[in-house]
């Protein structure tokens, strides 16, 4: 029998930016993101230094390393009631339960903490396993974005996702 993987979720701080940065500069993890190819130390912390507190943003940790992070980028507005999630995975720890925990988590925060009704995603028609734990949390494809973003050397296609909660 194995061991479940040991990780805990927390707030991201400041002084995670070194590891954040490592964690955007694994390939697998920016193929699914539009995250640029060399992420910058300095360009991580602004970001860091600046973001709303009002979006909570977790990070996944393991023997002092960053694993992953998601987040939520509220509506303002007419769209208060919506906020956009963003996330990703170390490359080394993709398929080791570090999605589905930190979309718990994001998930029951914007429920419970935010009573948010609508969050939204983007994601690339090909990324079989983001799309497979997305539907698996209830969100649903609303629609195909055609020639989304350049990835690769190629125009990709994107499903806007979504999830709601409450509405009819």
């Amino acid at each position: 029998m194995t061991e479940a993987p040991v990780f805990t979720l927390r707030a991201g701080r400041i002084e995670d930016a070194a590891g954040v940065t490592e964690l955007h500069s694994q390939s697998r993890f920016r193929w699914g993101t539009l995250r640029p190819r060399y992420p910058s130390l300095d360009a991580v912390r602004k970001w860091l230094e600046t973001r709303s507190l009002d979006n909570p943003y977790i990070v996944a940790e393991a023997e002092g390393r960053i694993i992953g992070d998601a987040g939520l980028e509220l509506g303002k507005g007419r769209r208060a009631h919506a906020a956009e999630l963003g996330m990703g995975v170390h490359d080394a720890w993709q398929g080791r339960g570090v999605g589905t925990a930190l979309l718990a988590a994001v998930i029951d925060t914007a429920d419970n903490w935010m009573n948010l009704k609508r969050l939204e995603l983007t994601v690339w028609t090909d990324n079989a396993p983001a799309l497979a734990l997305y539907r698996k949390f209830g969100f649903v494809e609303e629609g195909v974005l055609r020639a989304y973003a350049y990835r690769d050397g190629a125009y990709v296609d994107a499903l806007a996702m979504a999830r709601l909660r409450g509405i009819g």
